[in-house]
Parts: structure tokens; sequence; C-alpha cells
């Protein structure tokens, strides 16, 4: 662009110059041709072109002079031009960096952890570290600029408009290098801010992850002691009873352990974090845990209450207890606490009971289901069991009496009738047996006639509600 025009000029003078010459040697070879004819002015001519020889040589040294001058500008204007094609190779890139570092120091970051933060802080340490050779570089790339300067004022070259070959100036580059300087420390202050925040988080995560480790192992020990000792066979319920008393006791006085722990994920939901790597235990799980362990100590209290009643109400001796258990633990294979169906049925078949998988068989299992499992939850627990083999062993001609005393209430009919059940039972037994006993279908049957001996075969245990009352009953009419 610089080169060019100043070149114009020099080849246009020597093409004119080249026209003179051969005016020139006209202009020598003149005065002698005049000379020879005898021309009477030849002096005056001869003067003449004298002067013009003079003013020849006089053209040809400015010449000289002009052509130097020329090519030494065209040669300073060259190496100009090539400054400014190498300040703008470098300036380019140098300008996209510092681009890309404000954006990068401007980026926002979210971290969850102390590794996730020292990530951040090492890659902006690495990036602090190439400061001094960015710094040096943008030193190059003016100091290239300001060469170019200097030639050009140097020589009185006035430089048309600014570098050709790009559009980033020294003004640009100073001030962007600036304005990372100052992204640099601010960045600084926000990782490490963000590093004691994931600090003191981390600190939070290990408080919770100690004690949780400790709470729930603790809860879920506790539960298979508790799961122990309601199926083992050593020593009386009162021993077992006691016992579980004792771990209430304890699960009690452990709750302020859970509390703690509590506060602590109070403090951890404060902060916002969402993870723990130190613990597989939440306090959800803890939460949950707690509370279960605190129903099933409750519940396995009241079930060991209750065969301590089963037991002195059936007179039901210890031995006895002990078999029930030893037959109800083998078959729950699961140490669950409870038989489904099929280990009831293997157990009831291990014990006697005709309760193959034939027609026969399978109605008087699902009688015996009935009895044991009256709403149908599809478990039988210890104590529905014990229920039922005590009333096996202890009651073992109850559906014959009740059907005695039934039959002796109605007069020695096959059916009874509601009005003779209403005026012969208490109140409550009485609607306790007509809601269910099933309508009698018997050739000699009557409106409203109930079948008392359906009644007293299928559910004869839970007659025992309304036994002492018939017995009372079908005495005194007899």
């Amino acid at each position: 662009m610089f080169v060019r025009p100043a070149c114009l000029p020099r080849r246009l003078h020597s093409e004119g110059a080249l026209a003179a010459v051969q005016n020139y040697s006209r202009a020598r070879r003149s005065p002698g041709a005049l000379f020879e004819l005898d021309y009477y002015d030849s002096p005056s001519v001869n003067a003449r072109c004298q002067k013009i020889c003079d003013q020849w040589d006089s053209l040809g040294t400015l010449t000289h002079t002009r052509r130097e001058a020329l090519e030494k500008t065209e040669k300073q204007l060259e190496t100009i031009d090539q400054l400014h094609l190498e300040y703008a190779k470098r300036a380019a890139p140098f300008n996209n960096w510092m681009e890309s570092a404000m954006e990068d120091l401007q980026d926002m970051f979210i971290v969850h952890t102390i590794e996730e933060i020292e990530g951040l802080i090492a890659a902006h340490d690495q990036f602090k570290s190439t400061l001094p050779d960015a710094d040096r570089e943008r030193e190059a790339i003016l100091d290239i600029q300001s060469e170019a300067q200097k030639i050009a004022d140097y020589n009185n070259i006035k430089l048309s408009g600014n570098n050709p070959y790009t559009s980033v100036t020294p003004q640009i580059i100073n001030s962007k290098w600036e304005r990372v300087q100052q992204l640099v420390p601010k960045r600084d202050s926000a990782l490490q801010d963000e590093q004691s925040k994931q600090q003191s988080n981390e600190r939070l995560r290990r408080q919770f992850a100690s004690q949780a480790n400790i709470v729930g192992p603790w809860i879920q020990t506790k539960m298979e002691e508790i799961g122990r000792i309601s199926i083992e066979m050593n020593g009386t319920l009162e021993d077992q009873l006691n016992h579980l008393k004792q771990y209430e006791l304890n699960i009690v006085e452990y709750k302020p352990n859970i509390d703690l722990l509590e506060q602590q994920h109070q403090l951890i939901q404060e902060a916002l974090i969402f993870d723990n790597k130190h613990t597989n235990y939440t306090m959800e799980h803890i939460r949950v845990g707690g509370e279960q362990l605190l129903t099933t100590i409750a519940r396995t209290i009241n079930e060991v209450e209750n065969q301590i009643l089963t037991r002195d109400a059936k007179g039901i001796s210890q031995e006895q207890m002990q078999e029930f258990r030893a037959s109800f633990n083998h078959f729950d294979k699961d140490h669950g606490g409870s038989l489904g169906p099929e280990e009831f049925k293997a157990c009831l078949i291990s014990l006697g009971y005709d309760v193959e998988n034939d027609r026969q068989g399978d109605a008087e299992f699902n009688r015996i289901m009935s009895v044991v499992d009256p709403n149908n939850s599809g478990v039988v627990t210890f104590q529905a069991f014990i229920d039922f083999m005590s009333r096996e062993t202890t009651d073992t001609d109850t559906a014959d009496q009740v059907i005695a005393s039934f039959k002796v209430l109605a007069g020695d009919k096959n059916y009874i009738t509601a009005e003779e059940l209403r005026r012969e039972l208490p109140p409550d037994q009485a609607e306790y047996c007509i809601a269910r006993m099933a309508p009698y279908q018997g050739p000699d049957a009557i409106p409203g006639a109930l079948d008392y001996k359906s009644f007293s075969t299928a559910l004869y245990g839970e007659s025992d509600l309304c036994y002492k009352d018939l017995s009372t009953k079908s005495k005194a009419l007899t």
C-alpha cells in the first residue's frame, strides 16, 4: 500500500529522462555542425549549448539523488509494512486469548465438593502462571508497533491511518490487558470464598456421617436383637418380656443421639448440601428406622404379653409353649416372625393335619386360614398360631359342645332363629352369632332360620365368646 505509490513517480521520471537524453545528444551534436558550416553566431550557440550541458549534469545529479531517496523510502516503507504484518499476526491471537481469559475469569461456577473447587483453583493458578509470558508477548507486540512508528517518524513518513492488516490497536490491547489484570484478583477472591464454603460443608458432611454411621448400625442391630428375642426359646415368656422392656428403655435413652443427628441434618439442609459420600445413611433412613424400632419393640412386647395371657387362660405349660415356638420357627425360614400360607400349610402337615393339595385338603386349609388370618393379610403370626394350637389341644370338643348347646336353645331343631338367640343370650353375644350364622338350607327350614351347625364347625374358636352363656342356658333348659 505504501511502496507502489512511491515507485510510480520514479518510473515516470525515468521515462521522461530517456526522451531528454535523446534531445541532449542531438543538442551536443548541433554546435559542431554549425562550426563546420562556419555559422556566424557559433560562439553564442556554443555558450547556450554549454549551459544546457551544465543543466543536464545538474539534472543528472538531482535525478541520482532522487533515485537514492526513493529507493531508501521504498525500503523503509517495506520495513514498516513487514512490521505491520508481523504485528497483525501476533496481535490477533493475543487479542483472542485475552477475550477468552476475560470470559473465563467472569464465568460463574457451581461446585458441590472440595475436589471440584480445588480443581478450579489449580486451573486458575496454572492460568496465572502464564501471565508473565503473556505480558512479555504483549510488550513484544507493542514494540513492533512502536518500531514501525519510530521508523516513520525518523524518516518523516506520514502513515495513512492504522495498521491495514488488523483493527486491533495498541490501545485495545492495553485496555483488555488492564481488564484481565483487574479480573484475576476478583477471581482469586471468589475461589477462596467458595473453598472456605466447601470446607465448611465438608466438615458438616463428616460430622453428620460420623454420627449417622454409629446410629444407623445401632438401629439395625437392635432390630435384629429384638427379632431374635421374640423367637428365642431360652427362659420363660416373663424373661423375654423383661428383656424386651429393658431394650425399650435403652431405645428411649438413646433418642438424644437421634435428636443430635436431626440438628446436624438441619445445618446440612441450610447449607444446601445434597450428597454425602462419607455415609450411606440419610436422615430419612435414620428417622424411619428409629420409628420402626419403637414400633417393633412395642409390638413385640404386646405379642409376648398376649402370649402370657393366652398361656395362662388356656393352661398351656412352658414345655408346650416351647414346642409351639420350635414348630413355628422351623417353618419361619426368613425369621420374619410370621408364616406365609405355604409355610403354614407345611407346618400343619408336619403336625398331622390333612391339608394336602386336593379338594378336601384345600377346603380344610381354607377353613383354618379363616380362623388364624381373619383379615386376609396373607400371613400367620405366632400369636394366631398359639391361639389355634391351644384351641386344638385344649378344646378339641368345643365345636360339638357348642352345637349341642345351640340345639338345646333351638328346642332340638336343626336351626335356630334370631328371636331365640336374642331371647336366650346377652345382646352383644346374640348379635355376634346372628351376624356370622349363614341361613339354614335344610328341608325343614323356615323364613329367618339360621344354621348354627356350620357356624359352630367353621368358627367354633370364635364362638368361645358366647360358649359359657350357651352352656349355662342349655344346662338350665335340660
